[in-house]
């Protein structure tokens, strides 16, 4: 049965019987009555002027807090980093290893044997590891990727050196059970068959083999028979090869006793043996200038990739390639998402973006549009890019995209894991500390000049590759615009 429900009373006879309903009455009326009359009153509405907006103020350089750093005889380096006020820690072990170190048979072999090094360990199992660290007031969790592969969490600070030792065991002994193999390889067929349902994987699929022919960075998806081909051994052998302290990195960051930390890290990680710190090699990214059209027909939109490779961190220039990129195409304020999204409405979410990894990094606009306004998006995108090419930007507008991108750098540096991520990029690619604490002085320090130089020189339209995921008989004759066009199939699961 529903509940009766409540009504107001009626302002009538009945109303006038009841003194709590007389009352409700009279209050209404005065309310009633003093909003027309608020309404009547000439003026009354606008007669307070809206308070002006507040000055932007000064953008704030980035305070790098006060690091301990030393390394164990084994090659493992420490970093403790004292920071905040909340009463937590975070503890996190970068591994130089991911995607990088598979060969073109072993796609999504470092993932697979993470997914197996999280099932326990020998004195644990992965229910156990779950509740220890929850105990603790947080998680555990492992994330690979092209370069890096990652295994911490958050804790209460009084827990962090007992997050240390529990992190040791996770990488040092994991128990790799067999059992579990099946059913992670069938997770990961599924995804595979999600990933290539989407448009934008399948975009990105083929961009990537093209700017990295025959590299790792080329390769981000495998087909089902390699993941199902994998064996327990190739994973035992992955882990014992790569899992090792040399060229490895401990970051403690946080509230926390650095004495206890230090003794924990010691009994935990200073008997761990095996690796080499030698970093690897470069890869030398192609330029393979040209249209590319991914097959994919009866599809109501088109996902446009088009990029170029570009100057890695290491670069004196990489900070005016990251402003410059804000302006054209990677902030909601740019000159691409105001064009094709704002004023031709072609797109909702386009977007570009500057993607490193080491000693490499590539520039892509991506945005998916209406099938009918493939090549006019086009043409809108390329258009903005001459346009900075040919003139420099107002000042005024390069300095909302300074301030914006100098906000950004330090809200997303204000936490615990903001911080470790900042440390681990540093690590990544040999930059200094100064790197942090000069960012966004250098962001401020960029010019208009500046900016149209950086367009001339690393957005060259020329040397751009085009790849699109659509409807052949719908984008097809808007590309041939563009240059000749390769027609090819998505990849197939």
């Amino acid at each position: 049965m529903r509940p009766r429900r409540k009504t107001p009373p009626t302002c009538g006879t009945a109303a006038r019987r009841v003194t709590s309903r007389a009352r409700w009455c009279r209050r209404s009326a005065r309310a009633v009555a003093a909003a027309v009359a608020l309404t009547l009153a000439p003026g009354a509405v606008h007669a307070q002027e809206p308070a002006p907006r507040p000055e932007i103020g000064e953008p704030r350089p980035f305070p790098l807090p006060e690091i301990e750093r030393y390394t164990l005889a084994n090659g493992l380096t420490v970093t403790l980093v004292p920071y905040g006020a909340t009463p937590k820690a975070t503890v996190r072990l970068v591994l130089p290893t991911g995607s990088v170190d598979e060969g073109a048979d072993e796609i999504w072999l470092a993932a697979l044997t993470g997914d197996l090094v999280q099932e326990g360990t020998t004195t644990r199992s992965a229910e156990q590891i779950a509740t220890e660290a929850a105990s603790m007031g947080g998680s555990l969790s492992l994330g690979v990727g092209q370069d890096r592969t990652s295994v911490g969490g958050d804790v209460l600070q009084e827990f962090a050196s007992d997050l240390v030792a529990l992190v040791a065991d996770v990488v040092r002994n994991p128990a790799l059970p067999e059992s579990e193999l099946d059913r992670l390889k069938n997770n990961r067929t599924r995804q595979l068959s999600v990933a290539l349902q989407q448009p934008g994987t399948l975009t990105q699929v083929e961009f990537l083999r093209r700017i990295y022919p025959d590299h790792p960075y080329g390769r981000p998806l495998p087909t089902v028979d390699v993941v199902e081909g994998f064996t327990l051994d190739a994973i035992r052998s992955f882990w014992s090869e790569q899992y090792a302290p040399a060229g490895a990195h401990l970051y403690v960051n946080g509230r926390f006793d650095a004495g206890e930390v230090r003794a924990a890290v010691e009994e935990a990680f200073d008997s761990w043996s095996g690796g080499s710190a030698t970093a690897p090699e470069p890869v030398t990214a192609a330029t393979p200038s040209g249209v590319v059209l991914v097959e994919r027909p009866d599809a109501p939109q088109s996902t446009i990739y088009l990029g170029l490779p570009v100057v890695d961190p290491s670069h004196e220039d990489y900070v005016r390639l990251q402003v410059t990129n804000a302006l054209l195409g990677g902030a909601f304020g740019s000159r691409i998402t105001r064009n094709i999204r704002e004023d031709k409405g072609y797109t909702y979410s386009p977007q570009s973006l500057v993607s490193s990894r080491y000693r490499s990094a590539y520039w892509v606009q991506t945005a998916d549009v209406a099938s009918d306004v493939t090549g006019p998006a086009v043409t809108e995108i390329l258009t903005e890019i001459e346009r900075l090419r040919e003139e420099a930007p107002p000042e005024a507008e390069l300095a909302g995209i300074r301030n914006y991108l100098g906000g950004i750098f330090v809200l997303q540096n204000s936490s615990r894991a903001g911080i470790v991520g900042q440390l681990s990029y540093l690590d990544l690619h040999g930059l200094p500390p100064e790197y942090l604490t000069d960012y966004v002085e250098r962001i401020q320090a960029v010019t208009p000049e500046d900016v149209q130089r950086t367009a001339r020189d690393y957005f060259r339209p020329d040397d751009m590759l085009l790849v699109v995921t659509g409807d052949p008989e719908v984008a097809l004759p808007q590309l041939r615009d563009f240059g000749e066009v390769e027609v090819v199939p998505p990849m197939r699961p």
